[in-house]
């Protein structure tokens, strides 16, 4: 089976949700996480559409910086105390190192309340 149906598998089962954007800011793949938080699936259409001047400003710099390093490749970009999660921006590397993309994590800070290897349906 061809690796990229793993990783689709990963992100499409992921709780949190991930939009993937290439270095032209066009949405590559979103996940069904992200279309149900966001209402709409922006996969094809630019990710700078749905944000205001400040923000697409700030997502062009961050991008410039990924492409400065290969060691440039997270940053810190907002905290939603009504979610109790942190949300970063992640560069997207092929195997040369060179920037293919970003994507947005979302990543909750409230503790896990199931218990261990409660398996529902």
């Amino acid at each position: 089976m061809e690796l990229s149906v793993f990783f689709k598998s990963i992100i499409d089962r992921d709780t949190a949700p991930v939009v993937i954007c290439d270095t032209e800011h066009t949405v590559v793949y979103m996940n069904p996480s992200s279309v149900a938080r966001y209402h709409v699936n922006l996969t094809g259409k630019s990710l700078k559409a749905c944000h205001n001047a400040d923000s697409n400003k700030k997502i062009d710099e961050v991008v410039a910086w990924f492409a400065e390093s290969v060691d440039n490749n997270v940053v810190y970009t907002s905290r939603n105390d009504k979610e109790n999660k942190d949300v970063y921006m992640v560069a997207l590397r092929d195997d040369n190192g060179t920037l293919i993309g970003y994507y947005e994590k979302h990543e909750y800070r409230n503790a896990e309340t199931s218990e261990l290897y409660k398996m529902e349906k």
